[in-house]
């Protein structure tokens, strides 16, 4: 894939990595809240009230179950592509291709419920905004997977001509 599929397989690990550990113990404390330490509890608390995220304070419905897709689906892809990235697994496309499907979903329904609440600020924006990035950076990372495999049914074509 060249260089910069390199550097964008590496920014997707990353990003892969470090939400494999955030989910659980951040976006998890929405659902359990009276099971992690303190510090975690500080942690979420200092990120709602730096970013002005209601999501996470007032808890409505529909992040409720955001929050149950992420850590039912999402997180078992992110820990599967962390794991596809560092055994070169061919299946990686095919988990990027989701993960980034089903990120971009989560980010779009959020983010409508805070552009059309009228609390939104600068920093709960661009916050929001960088992960719909990375939705469609691991989107469009499974799509060009796919579109540069040959089919098999062209090659026999191709041979028989």
């Amino acid at each position: 894939m060249g260089a910069l599929g390199k550097l964008i397989d590496m920014s997707l690990f990353f990003l892969f990595a470090v939400l494999a550990v955030f989910l659980p113990l951040i976006d998890g404390q929405v659902l359990l809240p009276g099971i992690y330490p303190k510090f975690l509890t500080d942690l979420k608390n200092w990120y709602s009230s730096e970013f002005n995220d209601y999501l996470f304070t007032e808890k409505p419905h529909f992040f409720v179950g955001l929050i149950w897709h992420e850590l039912l689906f999402q997180w078992p892809l992110m820990i599967a592509n962390v794991y596809a990235f560092l055994t070169r697994k061919s299946w990686y496309g095919t988990t990027c291709l989701l993960c980034g499907a089903s990120f971009l979903t989560s980010i779009a329904a959020a983010l409508g419920d805070i552009i059309g609440s009228g609390r939104v600020t600068n920093r709960l924006l661009s916050m929001y905004l960088a992960s719909m990035g990375f939705g469609i950076l691991a989107l469009l990372r499974g799509l060009v997977s796919h579109s540069t495999k040959r089919s098999p049914v062209l090659a026999r074509r191709r041979k028989l001509a």
